[in-house]
């Protein structure tokens, strides 16, 4: 799944169908176009020259604005972007129409080997993180880090609360649960969604609150927003059912880099039980846990994410310093 391309990564205005998403303080948004695709790269510059390079990808729902806290918090120990996956964000459908877990992949793939920022602390949550995992163990060589965020990760049992996002894969579902909900107001899609990916939804400040229930208005103003939806959930349901080398168990054990695994004991998308068959499939791992989070742990505690980052990038600084080959 390497590339072989040499795209030219053009740095253009950004130009949403509507309306472009919120940029908070300090952050830039740049379009980056690349054979049969465009993406849209949030960016906050670092706080000084020549720290290592991090890209953050987001989940099915979310966008690059799921990173803004934490790349923050983090603009002191990495050169952070976050992408806005094709569809998603202020990014455009892909052009061949690939909303797979693969195709994702090969998006993230190309967009490293145009930068040229690899490798890279690569970041994942939810479906990014299943991204994340397969460009890890297809393209050791982009990742130096990975950070793994409740991860969409087969369950042969997903808990309950799980099963009505996976049915958004089921053919005509999307446009039926649109049907049935055209009269929902944002704040109550908001409030809905938050439930669902909070562990504490009162945790969210009231302007938090406003600046989402506009993200979602925005969204909806999208002509495709259903469909990449109902698409890139029936990539999640795909992936987990590829046996053999293409399974991403069988890939995360490929994975040589670091790998920090952060799972919320309130999630209700991805089981809490996953944490431990993550922390052993991946060979290099080390698992932080929180108790009051859910789905998007670097939004609901950033803070505590952020530090185990910190930590992680430490002790693999300092395990390269031992493994180091003796000089003179």
């Amino acid at each position: 799944m390497s590339s072989t391309e040499s795209p030219d990564a053009r740095a253009v205005p950004v130009v949403p169908p509507t309306r472009s998403s919120q940029v908070s303080a300090g952050e830039k948004l740049r379009t980056v176009t690349l054979p049969g695709v465009t993406l849209t790269v949030r960016s906050r510059p670092p706080a000084r020259e020549g720290l290592p390079p991090a890209l953050y990808i987001h989940g099915l729902g979310g966008s690059s604005q799921n990173w803004s806290e934490l790349m923050e918090r983090l603009a002191d120990t990495v050169d952070g972007e976050a992408l806005d996956l094709p569809g998603f964000g202020d990014a455009p459908p892909p052009g061949d129409g690939d909303y797979s877990i693969t195709g994702y992949a090969r998006v993230v793939i190309r967009y490293l080997d145009a930068s040229a920022r690899g490798p890279v602390h690569l970041v994942g949550n939810s479906m990014g993180g299943a991204v994340a995992t397969r460009v890890a163990a297809v393209r050791p060589d982009l990742v130096r880090t990975l950070t793994l965020v409740s991860p969409a990760l087969p369950e042969l049992r997903p808990q309950r609360t799980a099963v009505p996002t996976g049915l958004l894969a089921v053919p005509g579902v999307v446009s039926l649960f649109a049907r049935m909900t055209k009269d929902w107001s944002p704040e109550r899609r908001t409030r809905e969604v938050l439930a669902l990916c909070y562990g504490d939804p009162s945790r969210v400040s009231p302007e938090g609150f406003a600046l989402a229930v506009a993200e979602y208005e925005r969204r909806l103003e999208l002509p495709y927003f259903w469909e990449v939806m109902a698409r890139s959930a029936r990539g999640i349901v795909d992936a987990y059912t590829l046996g053999g080398q293409h399974s991403l168990w069988r890939q995360a054990e490929k994975v040589l880099a670091p790998t920090l695994l952060v799972y919320g004991v309130r999630d209700q998308l991805v089981s809490i039980r996953m944490a431990r068959r993550a922390s052993k499939a991946f060979r290099d791992s080390r698992l932080l846990t929180l108790l009051q989070a859910g789905h998007v742990a670097m939004m609901e505690d950033p803070d505590v994410v952020a530090r185990a980052f910190r930590e992680l990038l430490a002790d693999t600084a300092t395990t390269s310093e031992r493994s180091a080959p003796p000089r003179g």
